[in-house]
């Protein structure tokens, strides 16, 4: 008896107060501690933070400024990742889609985690199931399962079958009670997945990853070899430890991986701010390499909603409004075509009672129901329900104008669900693309008693939006389910690039994925696409070599949107679609998505920028290291020398570069062209440092003065690489690298600041000389990235 009325009605509040919650975790951002952690335990804080105490010990505190780094690296590090992290949160709770119940008779909306084992949850087209449960209501209700089986074909569920967590209703509606709820619900990890904070594969977090890995391993044995000949050739044991110190602290790109994380919570927060939910950080990455952009038309080109248009009668003496109107009611969860019909027809007509019915489908295109004595009805494409004549020419000259159009019409027999095989899909051919999951279209008797026309509103961003893409170099592919020539007067309206040239997907190869290829390749406009189509569009473009990104609202949008590159889905969409996506634009506009790739542009040309920065630096101090070592000379430089050059010719400008707007697509090859740039650069930087402490140190001057000239050389050369680094230089790029060079040269003339650096710039010989291998060097490193900028690997 109980179970009878939980089916009828519900839980009660009683049995609900009492009952086990829907209790995930979050896991859209990591938690406050192993952000600290993250940020504080490192293997460089602890190689920093042991040269640090040592030159604390041994040494001059002067000397001990690079510690700094430790502390800044993990301040912002940590208050960017937690502004991404609040950005995160608030932006997942408003993505979390509301669950429909029937409590106390009534129907509710709840939230996720307030579902409880027991409920009695409601579905419809396009709603996840986010608990395993047994279904006890089945009104033609067809569940996709591909995201747990692989299988694409929706399962025609009746009572008593079980569903599982992570699939989604795709037509029809029903209720099942929820059987396993929380942790314990089948996939859960696919819907924690959906939202999770985390550092998938790209190529940029590995091509660090990997500089930071052989760095670590070089700085051990020439760090070795430094501190050993060091001591071996200096009576002052403080001034070896801090000559070793200042060669092993260089080596250590320190700040490279920090700002590759500042620059991806930057731009989290930065589409956050508009709207727009990253679900992914290397998401970020994605963007930046998109070069083919697939839209669905509904709901991206076009405004979710439709207005129905006209009702033109093809036959007299039908009940053509009544029969419309009582299909459109027949959905508990209609689609966008249903609720048009009803805002014009609010009320079902007497005498329209359904019994058997087919509910619609994308992949289906039609919908049907037999009302008794009224006869037997169906409501759908005309290229799918119709054969050629008068009615299907009519609709095509209608569609041609760009409306959609559906035909109305009779049939003596109305196929059910779950009467058919479903191998028509299997097959791949119109009969699969018409009659969809398990249902064959009526097509040989259907009499055409109508057609009905919806206008599609265009979004009024569209057109400004198509034009950026074409702009930037990104192609525009629109993939739609509907008529190939509605779609195309649409596309052609808003100046797409070949968009008179549709092509009705039915007609396209399904097993040879080479020649699917070429056809993406020379056209645009695709209609009448299934969803397995859409599918296999993704991984054709992928095959020929392209970055896809895809775009979608619908149901049918979800197994295309898992596959692609980058799957982006509208926030007014279906959850299962923003469950897959790695980005949602919660506030639905079009618009928003030039300023995601925007953003992932800025993102990956600045980290590569800020690389070559760091790398430099890297290479040049071991390639010093390296000769000082095996010569058996003084380090040219102190600490305090290193931490005043890298200041002014990496930290300060690496922050402003990592954060500035650029235009340019990422290209893959992103370790190879930091390497062509960073190994000659370092090398001839070195050797300039080196040549120029040599010829001080052969004179007559003192040692600080010998350090100057160094330093001079040094600075001079890096920040010769910051001017090839920040082209093409505009008005603040110019006024950042000239402050660079005034604020060094400021330094040298203030008292205090030249007895806190220990620089003595006073022998003239010495600082003219280090200024012409400057010079030279400047020259030199020009010409090398450029000679090695042009070679491939």
């Amino acid at each position: 008896m109980d179970r009878l009325s939980t089916v009828a009605n519900g839980l009660t509040s009683a049995q609900v107060a009492g009952a086990k919650p829907n209790h995930v975790p979050r896991r859209s951002s990591r938690s406050l501690s192993a952000i600290v952690r993250a940020n504080v335990f490192t293997l460089f804080n602890l190689v920093i933070g042991v040269l640090w105490a040592l030159v604390l010990i041994f040494g001059e505190w002067q000397d001990s400024l690079f510690g700094l780094v430790i502390v800044a690296n993990v301040l912002i590090g940590i208050v960017q990742e937690l502004r991404a992290k609040r950005t995160l949160d608030k932006l997942a709770v408003i993505n979390e889609a509301p669950v429909r119940v029937r409590r106390d008779g009534e129907e509710r909306l709840v939230q996720p985690r307030h579902v409880v084992l027991g409920d009695l949850i409601l579905l419809g087209p396009g709603e996840r199931l986010l608990v395993d449960g047994e279904v006890v209501e089945s009104d033609g209700l067809e569940v996709d399962e591909s995201l747990l089986t692989g299988e694409a074909d929706p399962v025609h569920k009746q009572s008593g079958d079980e569903v599982l967590s992570g699939s989604f209703a795709v037509a029809g509606a029903g209720a099942f009670v929820a059987t396993r709820v929380g942790t314990d619900a089948y996939a859960v990890k696919l819907a924690e997945e959906a939202s999770k904070f985390h550092l998938a594969h790209s190529e940029l977090r590995e091509g660090v990853a990997n500089f930071i890995k052989y760095i670590t391993w070089l700085v051990i044995p020439i760090g070795a070899l430094l501190i050993y000949s060091q001591l071996k050739h200096s009576a002052d044991f403080g001034t070896a430890i801090t000559g070793a110190v200042a060669g092993i602290v260089t080596m250590i790109p320190e700040g490279l991986v920090l700002m590759t994380s500042i620059a991806f919570a930057v731009g989290v927060v930065r589409l956050g701010r508009r709207k727009c939910l990253v679900q992914e950080l290397p998401a970020i990455e994605g963007l930046a390499r998109v070069d083919v952009l697939c839209l669905d038309k509904t709901g991206t080109l076009t405004a979710g909603g439709m207005d129905l248009d006209q009702v033109l009668p093809l036959r007299d003496g039908h009940p053509v409004e009544e029969a419309l109107a009582a299909l459109a009611h027949l959905d508990q969860s209609p689609n966008a075509t249903a609720q048009a019909i009803r805002a014009r027809y609010r009320s079902v007509q007497d005498g329209w009672a359904a019994g058997e019915t087919v509910p619609f489908s994308s992949a289906r295109k039609w919908s049907g129901a037999n009302f008794g004595e009224r006869g037997a009805w169906v409501l759908g494409a005309p290229d799918v329900l119709l054969d050629s004549g008068d009615a299907y020419d009519r609709a095509a000259e209608l569609s041609a104008t760009g409306a959609r159009v559906l035909v109305l019409g009779r049939t003596p027999t109305l196929p059910a669900p779950q009467q058919a095989s479903g191998t028509a899909v299997e097959a791949g051919g119109t009969g699969g693309a018409a009659g969809g999951p398990g249902v064959e279209a009526p097509r040989a008797g259907v009499e055409a008693v109508a057609l009905v026309t919806l206008k599609q509103r265009v979004r009024p961003d569209a057109h400004e939006t198509l034009r950026y893409f074409a702009k930037q170099g990104v192609t525009v592919k629109v993939i739609s389910g509907d008529n190939p020539t509605a779609v195309s007067a649409i596309a052609t309206g808003l100046e797409i690039p070949d968009a008179h040239r549709s092509v009705d997907a039915r007609d396209l190869p399904y097993d040879d994925e080479a020649k699917l290829g070429e056809l993406l390749d020379s056209h645009t406009v695709f209609g009448r696409v299934s969803p397995r189509q859409k599918r296999q569009f993704v991984t054709a473009l992928q095959a020929r070599g392209h970055t896809v990104a895809m775009t979608g609202d619908g149901v049918n949008d979800v197994l295309a949107l898992k596959d692609a590159d980058l799957g982006i889905a509208m926030g007014a969409g279906s959850p299962a679609t923003k469950a897959v996506a790695q980005v949602v634009l919660l506030d639905d506009k079009f618009a928003t998505l030039p300023h995601v790739v925007g953003e992932g542009r800025r993102v990956l040309a600045n980290i590569e920028r800020v690389s070559n920065l760091f790398l430099t630096k890297t290479f040049y101090a071991i390639v010093l290291s390296l000769l000082v070592g095996v010569a058996g000379v003084m380090f040219p430089f102190a600490p305090r020398h290193s931490t005043l050059t890298n200041a002014l010719t990496i930290g300060v400008p690496a922050l402003f570069l990592a954060l500035a707007p650029t235009f340019e697509r990422s290209k893959p090859g992103f370790v190879p062209r930091v390497l062509r740039f960073a190994v000659p650069a370092g090398v001839l930087c070195a050797a300039a440092v080196l040549l120029s402490f040599w010829a001080a140190h052969s004179g007559t001057s003192t040692l600080v003065e010998d350090q100057t000239s160094a330093v001079i050389t040094l600075f001079l050369t890096t920040w010769w690489v910051l001017v090839l680094i920040a082209r093409p230089l505009n008005w603040w790029r110019i006024a950042l690298v000239a402050s660079m060079a005034a604020a060094f040269a400021i330094g040298l003339t203030i008292p205090f600041v030249r007895h806190f650096f220990a620089l003595e710039p006073g022998n003239v010989g010495n600082d003219l000389a280090a200024i012409g291998i400057s010079i030279v060097a400047g020259v030199m490193i020009s010409v090398a990235v450029k000679v090695a900028g042009t070679l491939r690997t």
